[in-house]
């Protein structure tokens, strides 16, 4: 076979030629290396026959065992190694070493410039401290390290509002890093409360922030939060930590809801999922079921915000909690867009008794509190979705210093009804209304392309189409837009 033609056959034979020949398997990696154009470190994994998946596997076993600590690697850094598309840390080369009992030389890792007569090669000593395993603070120091650029990334994107590709790329990874840390910690009883007040503030901070910087700092918190969650923590101490993440991770999915990357908020919603039900709080778990309907709602179908929301219930119980009441309200709403208006008049009024008996709990003004603002919002949208004109009217009246975007899409719920009614002229002005009252740090792609879309609906010729149209173009936000579930 040409070299550079490796296939796994090819590797299978020269395996079973090395076992007749009693080859040592450092002789089989050569001869795979030679033959196949494979690169030494992938040799050495083929020569043992092993996937890429039973390599990361036998390394993880191998650190447990000798306890050197969590290995910094997944199937696809070995992927990326193995084709020279990246270099592992000394750290990792040492780990690589120690696995395939060679050295980095005999991995391709190292150059080998000895002058020894007759050409021998010697074993390049590791960067590692030899059998004494990374302390936990040399792990914290790579993990801080790591962070430092991705960090640096979010503070520039926060002082000049100006996200690119590699902002969101940089989202996803860090939730990725997250959910890797999830299942793996040394915290204090101040750390927790320091984290638990950050979480409330930001809480707090979200109703009246914008999504991009709110972002930025949830961000920020959750590369602090991973650290601390990167050794396993007594029950109590790791339950604290998983609930943080929860809400950190429902903040980051629904800001990025708000700007119109529905893939990852799709993605950051499981992360809240597996935290949240890594927890075993079933209220926190219908809590997650319930935001995420909104998602599903606006980007998704009716009938699957149904079942969640029908899921997010019976996860909450009966007793009167804001998951109840906000699961209730959106399974209304989702009904009533479904046009089964006996089932959503139902659940509406089951929302509005759960609302009813949370009178004498705390309503502060926090995400993910089911305050009447949102009994409000869900109610209206609801009605709107019903066609009841009668109980549509001044829906606009929200109380004074409401800054979140709930009544710019109520007014777009009304324009669509309008318009679908016939009235266009008077949707385009609502909708231009509902886009001029939302300050331009929040006017995100949630707001703007349920205004786009009346467009596709109205007489291009109208006067009032036209002047939505220069709104539109002065709202466009530079935000890319996925639409993808």
């Amino acid at each position: 076979m040409a070299r550079g033609k490796h296939s796994p056959a090819c590797a299978r034979r020269w395996r079973e030629q090395a076992g007749a020949r009693q080859w040592t398997l450092w002789q089989t990696a050569q001869a795979i290396h030679g033959c196949c154009g494979a690169s030494l470190l992938k040799a050495h994994r083929l020569a043992r026959g092993w996937s890429a998946r039973q390599a990361i596997e036998e390394l993880e076993s191998l650190c447990e065992r000798e306890s050197l600590g969590l290995p910094r690697a997944s199937i696809d850094l070995l992927n990326a190694w193995e084709n020279n598309r990246a270099r592992p840390r000394p750290q990792t080369i040492d780990l690589l070493a120690r696995l395939y009992r060679a050295n980095a030389v005999r991995l391709g890792l190292a150059a080998d410039y000895c002058e020894d007569p007759g050409g021998q090669r010697v074993i390049v000593v590791s960067h590692a401290r030899g059998d004494e395993p990374m302390r936990l603070d040399e792990l914290m120091a790579d993990l801080m390290a790591d962070d430092a650029e991705r960090r640096a990334l979010f503070h520039q994107a926060m002082l000049l509002s100006l996200p690119d590709g590699r902002f969101f790329a940089e989202v996803e990874g860090t939730r990725h890093d997250l959910d890797r840390t999830l299942a793996a910690g040394s915290v204090t009883e101040d750390q927790l409360d320091r984290l638990d007040e950050l979480v409330l503030r930001y809480r707090r901070e979200y109703m009246i922030t914008p999504p991009l910087p709110m972002l930025c700092r949830v961000m920020l918190e959750i590369s602090d939060v991973r650290r601390l969650s990167a050794a396993r923590q007594p029950f109590s101490v790791q339950r604290r930590l998983l609930t943080a993440t929860t809400m950190l991770a429902l903040l980051t999915a629904d800001a990025l809801m708000k700007l119109g990357d529905t893939r990852q908020a799709h993605a950051w919603y499981g992360t809240a999922r597996a935290a949240s039900d890594d927890v075993g709080d079933l209220r926190l778990r219908a809590l997650v079921r319930a935001q995420q309907t909104m998602l599903l709602y606006y980007y998704g179908d009716p009938g699957e915000t149904v079942r969640l929301a029908r899921e997010a219930r019976m996860l909450a119980g009966s007793a009167p909690s804001s998951p109840a009441a906000l699961a209730a309200a959106a399974e209304a709403r989702a009904l009533a867009r479904m046009g089964d208006g006996k089932g959503a008049r139902t659940a509406l009024a089951e929302a509005e008794q759960i609302f009813a008996r949370m009178r004498g709990i705390t309503q502060d003004d926090l995400a993910f509190v089911f305050t009447e603002k949102r009994m409000k919002f869900y109610r209206t949208g609801t009605l709107i979705e019903l066609g009841d004109a009668r109980q549509i009217q001044g829906i606009d009246a929200y109380p004074p210093g409401f800054h979140t975007i709930d009544p710019a899409l109520i007014l777009l719920d009304q324009a669509t009804h309008l318009a679908r009614q016939g009235d266009q002229e008077e949707a385009c002005r609502i909708a231009a209304q509902a886009l001029g009252q939302v300050p331009a740090e929040h006017r995100t792609s949630i707001v703007v392309t349920r205004a786009t879309a009346l467009l596709s609906e109205v007489d291009p010729g109208l006067p009032a189409v036209r002047h939505l149209r220069s709104v539109l173009a002065e709202s466009s936000p530079r935000l890319p837009m996925d639409t993808r579930p």
